[in-house]
């Protein structure tokens, strides 16, 4: 066909992680571009993205998508095979409902349990374990979100399969364990060891090592401030 496919990223993005599984699931072939979000944003990735300059963006053959379930969406609609959405109606509405509670409550909520400080510590690990009892209730009975195979909420809910696991070594306690949410945990060991998404997800080592300086700096300005 002739396309042209490219993905603006950066290598520890959950976010643009996301992107690069499903199109490994779909086997679509594309150009990775890894962007310096913090420091020197591409020229491309504003003209790209100019209401968010933000990644992941995929552009393809010339025309840009932004924002990670948009782009998985439009990667389901595009590329037929091996869908991640299901076909049904009602099951598909209830995977973007679902993905929307991961990214807007659930992803907020363990980020800021991980990275809170002092007195408000305790309340943000209580609100994020009681997102996660939810999501876990949904899973219930299931190997997967989509069932019987990885699909688009999965896809979504990468951040807490994978990503959650090193931050909480490098916060130095944990919430996700197996005996706290014994589905949620073994989820979390499937997908990580689905041979698509292991060959996908980026070096815990290396996620380890940029929360831990994250977390330095959180650590030492609260130290500065009180």
């Amino acid at each position: 066909m002739g396309e042209e496919l490219k993905l603006f990223g950066v290598w520890g993005s959950p976010f643009s992680r996301r992107i690069e599984i499903a199109l490994k699931i779909k086997g679509v072939e594309y150009e990775y571009l890894e962007e310096d979000i913090f420091h020197n944003k591409s020229a491309l990735l504003l003209k790209y993205n100019p209401v968010h300059k933000k990644i992941p963006v995929l552009v393809h053959n010339g025309k840009p998508i932004a924002e990670s379930q948009v782009i998985l969406e439009y990667i389901d609609e595009t590329w037929n095979d091996n869908p991640i959405l299901p076909r049904d109606p009602y099951k598909r509405a209830m995977a973007r409902f679902w993905a929307k509670f991961i990214d807007e409550k659930c992803v907020p909520a363990i980020w800021k349990s991980l990275t809170s400080v002092g007195p408000e510590k305790e309340k943000a690990n209580e609100e994020a374990c009681e997102l996660l009892s939810t999501l876990e209730g949904e899973l219930k009975g299931k190997k997967f979100f989509g069932g019987e195979t990885v699909g688009f909420v999965d896809i979504v809910a990468s951040f807490i399969g994978h990503w959650v696991g090193a931050f909480q070594e490098a916060a130095g306690f944990d919430f996700l364990t197996e005996d706290k949410f014994p589905v949620l945990y073994k989820w979390a060991e499937e997908f990580k060891n689905c041979p698509v998404i292991k060959e996908n997800l980026p070096p815990r080592d290396k996620i380890l090592a940029v929360f831990k300086a994250r977390l330095e700096m959180i650590t030492s300005s609260y130290k500065n401030k009180v």
